[in-house]
């Protein structure tokens, strides 16, 4: 059975609205799978570090090779253990293998903490537009408003959704006050190695 902190959980929450990929391992289990390239290997190891106890090893360097120009590239992959606690988030997460906004949303990204590592995945800053974002996969329009409920609801937070025209991704535009808003809830959370995605200091 995994036993997981209050914190852990926030963190998990986090990464799963991010970047993390639930692999079903059986009827009841599934496995967190995290990838990052070689450039934010700062990230992938405080992620280790914060949830040493899930994971069946430390973090692993692939090289791997383009199949069309030949150049090689490096990447670093973490892997829970298959846990039934992995297979209830995948039921909850995904639907007919895609990545869904559950129901539940509004008990699930409620912490400051889980805001910032889903930013530390997804997010970004233009420092042009003074405007962050966080980008989305394909999501449905249900699933969109009831992400924007959720922000309003639980950090007072207006975010504005647009999608590619292709609609095969999306993101949460913050503007003006609602940015500055952002920053300030998710800034104590966020590595050193990845404040280049925040605003640059006076």
């Amino acid at each position: 059975i995994m036993k997981i902190t209050k914190k852990q959980k926030t963190i998990i929450y986090g990464l799963i609205l991010g970047d993390g990929y639930l692999q079903k391992t059986g009827k009841k289990n599934s496995r967190l799978r995290l990838e990052h390239s070689a450039k934010q290997k700062d990230y992938i190891l405080w992620k280790y570090n914060q949830l040493k106890n899930i994971f069946a090893d430390k973090p692993k360097k692939i090289i791997r090779t383009h199949p069309s120009n030949g150049k090689q590239y490096s990447y670093y992959r973490l892997q829970s253990n298959s846990s039934p606690l992995f297979g209830k988030l995948q039921k909850l997460f995904y639907k007919n293998g895609k990545k869904i906004i559950p129901d539940n949303i509004e008990k699930i990204l409620n912490s400051g903490l889980t805001l910032a590592v889903w930013f530390m995945d997804d997010g970004y800053y233009y420092q042009r537009d003074k405007s962050a974002h966080i980008y989305l996969p394909q999501i449905s329009k249900s699933d969109q408003n009831k992400l924007l409920k959720c922000l309003e609801n639980n950090f007072q937070l207006s975010g504005k959704i647009y999608c590619r025209p292709d609609k095969k991704s999306c993101q949460v535009n913050f503007t003006g006050k609602n940015k500055e808003k952002l920053i300030k809830i998710i800034s104590p959370y966020v590595i050193s190695s990845l404040k280049y995605k925040l605003p640059l200091t006076p």
